[in-house]
């Protein structure tokens, strides 16, 4: 049965275009430097492109920086299988997180939120629609509780896996449920004070890895 996409309440979308607008504008210059950068350290493609889902039957294209080499094997998540691919530009980059700043369009678009669930690949969205149909009642966001709480042990867990089979069976296994559990927490507590808080937490976890 098809699904409408998610509503999404006024004082949401308002804080996410006021903020991305501002972020837009003041971030601008660094934006463009990292652009040169890559081009210059890398070569291109300067971005990554990948579906993601915003219900469990609307998919939108998600924008970052690109950290891997080219490859043929670019879908699926990202497991120690991939560790080799992953350019040293691509590894600051991740560590800080800015390879997410592109997203500041999909947010402008209303595809994501700053905060929320992390968007799903459609695979496991069709392996757990009903699971989903709840995690994606929220907008899919750029950072969220599930992030902060569960992204080191995640990364720990997929370091682990040596091929693509094994990284997405650990993922299915362990990571969808338990970040579904802290998706739908946030879900139940959603609010403007909140979100601000989960905001504040994750950019303090990005200066602290700057250090």
């Amino acid at each position: 049965m098809s699904r409408t996409i998610s509503p999404m309440p006024l004082w949401k979308r308002a804080f996410d275009l006021i903020l991305a607008s501002a972020f837009a504008v003041l971030l601008l210059p660094i934006f463009a430097g990292l652009v040169l950068w890559l081009w210059l350290t890398q070569g291109g493609p300067i971005f990554y492109v990948s579906e993601r889902m915003k219900t469990p039957d609307t998919g939108f294209k998600l924008y970052k920086f690109r950290t891997m080499s080219t490859g043929t094997e670019d879908g699926g998540v990202s497991g120690g299988n991939k560790a080799g691919r992953i350019t040293p530009a691509g590894r600051w980059l991740r560590a800080t997180r800015l390879d997410e700043m592109p997203q500041l369009i999909n947010i402008l678009k209303g595809d994501l939120s700053f905060v929320g669930p992390r968007p799903p690949l459609r695979t496991y969205v069709d392996r757990a629609p009903e699971l989903y149909a709840e995690v994606l009642a929220c907008r899919p966001g750029v950072t969220g509780l599930a992030t902060i709480a569960y992204h080191r042990h995640e990364a720990m867990l997929l370091a682990r896996c040596t091929t693509a089979e094994e990284t997405d069976a650990v993922y299915a296994r362990a990571c969808v449920p338990r970040k579904a559990r802290l998706d739908l927490i946030y879900r139940a507590h959603r609010s403007p004070c909140y979100d601000i808080d989960l905001l504040l937490q994750t950019l303090g976890g990005m200066v602290r890895r700057k250090r």
